[in-house]
């Protein structure tokens, strides 16, 4: 076997099934073509029927394999459903990526943040990664095998320059629950880390930023970050594709950060 053969067989995810949550656009899609066309069979999970159908038919013009559920990821009974459907049709899961979250372009300062922009943020970032996890731990444990992959954030690492106290809040913890899912299920063959990506570029993200900084402030942060860029989504996908290899067996409860080196100089 040459090296290049080998290098495939490191990354290849052939056989296996992997979840994508708000997987229809932007990081979940981004995440969810770099897994497929190492061999999984993906899933995506979103609330948006135009994007989900427009990614179905980008997945299989290539060959790869995809199935598209529309569903309410905050709502706990659609999640159970969507799990039940997912298990009947592929039988196994072995990826789980919690890709769904935002900060929903609530208030940047904590004193203009109300309950419900609290609440909102909680049940999108926080809940939902809970209670999805807690519905495909039973079978990861009963396959003795499994890579659960969170999307934390920069932000709640070292505070956002954009985003309010809410989002580093529920980003925070879902970095804790990662720390502590790892040490819980690591004797069962199952890893648990987060990405932490600092601002990627994505239709999102470049609105966000646009509403919230004006050029100046936005060129004085690039020019802060040692590689001299704001991150692209190929650059967090690469990061779940190795952290859900045969590569990374050995990487559990580790909070990858994505940010060009951003946090050395702010």
């Amino acid at each position: 076997m040459n090296n290049q053969a080998m290098l495939q067989e490191e990354f290849s995810l052939s056989g296996q099934v992997a979840l994508i949550t708000a997987g229809a656009r932007g990081l979940g899609k981004g995440i969810a073509l770099e897994l497929a066309k190492c061999g999984a069979y993906v899933w995506i999970w979103d609330n948006d029927d135009q994007a989900l159908e427009s990614t179905r038919s980008e997945f299989e013009s290539q060959g790869l394999r995809i199935g598209i559920l529309k569903l309410d990821l905050v709502d706990p009974i659609s999640l159970q459903r969507a799990y039940e459907r997912l298990i009947s049709e592929s039988s196994n899961l072995h990826i789980l990526v919690n890709n769904a979250g935002g900060s929903l372009h609530t208030p940047f300062q904590f004193l203009k943040e109300s309950d419900e922009d609290w609440m909102r943020l909680i049940e999108l970032n926080l809940m939902t990664t809970v209670r999805l996890t807690r519905l495909v731990l039973p079978c990861m444990v009963s396959n003795k095998y499994g890579r659960i992959v969170n999307l934390g954030s920069k932000a709640g690492r070292y505070g956002s320059l954009f985003a309010g106290a809410n989002y580093v809040a529920v980003k925070g913890a879902v970095h804790s629950l990662t720390i502590q899912l790892a040490q819980e299920f690591g004797l069962h063959g199952i890893t648990v880390n987060t990405v932490c990506p600092g601002a990627i570029m994505t239709e999102r993200v470049k609105g966000l930023l646009a509403s919230r900084q004006s050029p100046e402030e936005r060129q004085r942060v690039i020019n802060e970050i040692p590689v001299r860029r704001h991150g692209e989504i190929d650059d967090v996908a690469r990061t779940v594709r190795f952290l859900v290899s045969k590569s990374a067996g050995f990487i559990t409860g580790s909070l990858i950060d994505v940010n060009g080196g951003q946090v050395m100089s702010t």
